[in-house]
């Protein structure tokens, strides 16, 4: 199935790196909040019957657990994501929302699920609201920077994870919504190991220890933060969890616990109320899907851009005949980094929430669309800032400036039966909002949207609004093959790069012949539409001087992804997890 002399050439560019990815280890990460913390290659894992690749060793031997006594992959994932929220609180969690994939075997059938969090109703992004109730103006009128807004109430949506999990697991789920709590509650009452990567985290970030309940939970009395192996408990966590398992969202979104959400907020400059976390309902859409040669893709649709981004990516690429290339030799990243400045310019200035903003989905991947596209791309010449394409009149909206950080994480599972899911969660930047509520931080999401809600007259797509869900770029994707079989599962935390990461993987897996280890280690590149970003300490000095030489503009940074990939293997599933973070995978 695999390309052995892809396979091969991938694994001498990996070996020349090593060293190299070894020597920025312990390196931390100003400007993106999910810091680096490692690298280190991990061998795939194969199973018959089922797999699981998580982010945190806790949560994949959660969803083992809970797949062992006969539940499918939905509620291995829920139960997952209880134990991430406890252990990896940085990314996600009940404080959060997310978007999720399910491919039911039997039906035949791909379910996308959106639990992105809403902005309350008295919140604005328009001028001239008063500063109560202005999303990111000053008190002055002035539009503020992100790092004004970030750890404030103002910065706060609704949480729909909870709400999410519970419809789909009405839904798909097989065994009872109770016991998929057990493997979290255990832990926070018994105490877990603090990781490597959590400890970096809580040592370098100055403003969570700003709110005393997370300083209690996080902190020793002077101030560090808890070591590496130490035992970490959280009662009340384990006490919210106990109400959300007797009672489901409700326990969340109503009574105390929302009165209590509602309040922390508001101390911190908000506008969430008990009646907006009330009225959350979560949505299934139709998932995103279109051909790439002999593969069908699946994704996740608006507000989501992640599945359109990722499929006009990959037809940009096939169209230019790209992806038949070795992934890491200079014309294939060149063209990668160039399709990608017309995925973004695309994103910026037509995606948003549906329900707020007429979306030209089906003009955005119409093959003549991207056809044209495709003939913006010189190779042997980057063609700088692009410009948005042309779509039909009615949708011309102003562009988007929101930054989107990456404090997310990814779930893969596979069960014995064939069923998957896909799950992408996130609280926004690392450790959210930094206001902590029985036990969970609540996310920062609304700074998703573009804090300026109009540009020369013309209102931006994505422009806080109340009610609306933020732009996301969490890509949960399905890869199927010409037989309709489910081929891979995959999804990577990552921010606004998230759209690059995935592509990038399933190019060097279905194109390059790359095994799955080696797909998800592959050196990371790619375009924005600004300067072509790439991946500090991996990538050669040769190929950074060729693309300089062709007109980019380079950014060295640590892109801290965590690819989390399944792929069939014969009569196996194979899981791999990113080297970059704490994954692992584990299959039967």
């Amino acid at each position: 199935m695999f390309d052995r002399t892809g396979s091969l050439r991938a694994a001498r560019f990996l070996l020349v790196f090593a060293v190299l990815a070894r020597a920025i280890a312990s390196w931390a990460q100003v400007a993106q909040p999910e810091a680096a913390s490692g690298f280190a290659v991990r061998a795939a894992v194969a199973g018959k019957g089922f797999m699981a690749v998580t982010a945190n060793p806790y949560a994949t031997d959660a969803a083992a657990e809970i797949l062992q006594l006969g539940g499918n992959a939905l509620d291995a994932a829920i139960a997952a994501q209880w134990v991430l929220n406890l252990v990896e609180p940085q990314s996600s969690g009940i404080g959060g929302g997310g978007f999720m994939l399910h491919w039911d075997a039997t039906r035949r059938e791909v379910a996308a699920w959106d639990g992105r969090e809403t902005a309350p109703r008295g919140a604005s992004a328009l001028p001239g609201e008063t500063a109560s109730h202005s999303f990111a103006r000053r008190p002055d009128g002035s539009l503020a920077k992100y790092h004004e807004v970030l750890a404030t109430g103002r910065a706060v949506g609704v949480p729909g994870l909870v709400a999410m999990l519970e419809a789909a697991h009405r839904r798909h789920g097989k065994l009872k919504w109770e016991r998929l709590f057990r493997p979290a509650i255990r832990l926070a009452e018994n105490g877990f190991a603090v990781s490597p990567r959590l400890h970096l985290l809580l040592r370098d970030d100055s403003l969570l220890r700003r709110d005393a309940a997370a300083r209690a939970l996080y902190y020793r009395e002077d101030g560090q933060a808890r070591q590496v192996g130490e035992t970490l408990r959280n009662p009340d966590l384990a006490a919210t969890l106990r109400g959300i398992a007797a009672a489901g969202a409700d326990a969340l979104h109503r009574g105390e616990a929302a009165n209590r959400i509602a309040t922390a907020v508001k101390q911190r400059g908000g506008a969430l109320t008990a009646a907006d976390i009330g009225d959350y309902r979560p949505k299934q859409r139709d998932a995103v899907c279109g051909l790439y040669r002999r593969w069908h893709i699946c994704g996740m649709p608006p507000p989501s851009s992640g599945g359109i981004g990722v499929l006009q990516l990959m037809g940009l690429l096939e169209r230019s005949d790209a992806a038949t290339r070795d992934p890491a030799a200079p014309d294939h990243v060149h063209l990668f980094a160039e399709a990608g400045r017309l995925v973004y310019a695309d994103r910026a200035r037509y995606l948003a929430d549906p329900d707020f903003v007429a979306v030209p989905q089906r003009a955005m991947l119409d093959p003549g669309y991207l056809e044209q596209r495709a003939r913006l791309m010189d190779s042997r010449r980057s063609m700088g800032i692009a410009a948005p394409g042309k779509l039909p009149a009615g949708h011309a909206q102003a562009d988007d400036d929101a930054p989107e950080l990456p404090a997310t994480t990814h779930v893969s599972i596979v069960d014995q039966t064939g069923n998957a899911v896909a799950l992408t969660s996130s609280i926004e930047s690392a450790f959210g909002s930094r206001i902590q509520v029985d036990g969970f931080l609540l996310n920062n999401q609304l700074t998703d949207f573009s804090l300026a809600s109009e540009q020369d007259g013309r209102p931006v797509a994505n422009r806080l609004e109340p009610g609306k869900r933020p732009l996301s770029s969490m890509a949960p994707t399905f890869v199927f093959d010409a037989d309709g079989r489910l081929h891979a599962v995959l999804g990577s935390p990552g921010g606004g790069r998230i759209i690059n990461y995935v592509a990038r993987t399933l190019v060097a897996l279905l194109d390059g012949g790359m095994d799955p280890a080696m797909a998800v280690s592959l050196p990371h590149v790619g375009n924005r539409n600004g300067a072509t970003e790439i991946e500090r300490g991996r990538v050669p000095e040769t190929l950074a001087q060729e693309l300089e030489r062709r007109g980019h503009a380079l950014q060295r940074s640590d892109m801290t992804s965590g690819l989390h990939l399944i792929v069939r293997v014969g009569d196996a599933w194979v899981g791999a997890v990113d080297p970059r973070r704490e994954g692992t995978a584990r299959g039967e």
